[in-house]
Order: C-alpha cells, then structure tokens, then sequence
C-alpha cells in the first residue's frame, strides 16, 4: 500500500534510493531526455527521506552537502523536469517535493501525510478513489484533467509515541 513501509530500516531505504535512481535513468533513456547530473542529485536527494523536501531544502542541502552554489531557479528547474516525467510529486499542502513510487505509468497521486513527523506516503493502490472522482465528476459535466489527493493524520509511530 505504502511506497516503503513507515518503519523502514535505513539499508532498506539506501535500496528504495538505489531502484528509484535506476528507473530514473532508464525512463529518461526510453523517453530520450537527459538526466543529467544536477537533475539527478535534485532527486535523490528528494528521495533522502519519507519527508518531503522544499525547493529551499534541496538548495541548503546541495550547499551543505555538496559545495555546490546552485541558485533557486536551477533548482526549480530541476525540479519541474522531474515533475514533468513522473518522477516525482508536489504536495501542495506542504509545498514540498517526494518521490514517486512508480514513475513508469501516469497516475494520480494520492498521499497519507503524517502532521506529527511530516513523512509522507504514497497509495499504490487508488483504483477506487479514481472510480469515485469520476463518478461525482461525471454526474456534475466536469471533466477531470488531474488530481491530487493528500490526506493529513498521524501514522502509526507516531501514535505508538504518544
């Protein structure tokens, strides 16, 4: 259901980076755009965590991190190429960039947002939300171009905590 389970042990997370970054490379390979390698790094570092990152984030980050003197519209470049080929989502209630769990098909996406730690998780599996949308849309004369669907609560750690 989840992109990685809620407790995912730090190796686990290094494979869930790992396989995010090869799909990354063989989709752009099939659909003839470059990755290149700022491209990739905005990436990966968005996938870093289940906590969605800013665009600001992700500048502080290549600074600290990498030495790099990115300015801001390199970044939200960056980031609007990732978005355009699936490889990442907007939260908009955050305003805040995660991966996406599966960039080989076009989805919607639909997410569960913990408001206690920030992590966030994406469905895989929307089918009947897709139906329902639908359905109200059709009954309305709307036509439905995109969806996001962002659910805010508090994951089970965080309850276990409290």
């Amino acid at each position: 259901m989840f992109k990685t389970s809620p407790l995912c042990q730090s190796d686990h997370h290094q494979h869930c980076i790992s396989r995010a970054l090869a799909s990354a490379e063989e989709l752009c390979a099939q659909r003839s755009v470059r990755l290149t390698p700022l491209r990739k790094r905005i990436l990966e570092l968005v996938w870093q965590s289940h906590k969605p990152l800013g665009a600001y984030d992700i500048l502080d980050r290549l600074s600290r991190e990498d030495g790099r003197r990115a300015a801001p519209p390199t970044v939200y470049r960056g980031l609007d190429f990732l978005l355009e080929n699936g490889l990442i989502h907007r939260l908009a209630s955050l305003n805040a960039y995660i991966g996406c769990s599966h960039p080989e098909v076009a989805h919607e996406g639909y997410f569960m947002i913990c408001q206690q730690c920030n992590n966030a998780y994406e469905l895989a599996q929307h089918t009947a939300i897709d139906a329902a949308v639908s359905a109200e849309a059709a009954q309305m004369g709307f036509i439905v171009e995109t969806q996001m669907v962002e659910i805010l609560g508090t994951c089970a750690p965080c309850r276990e905590c409290a």
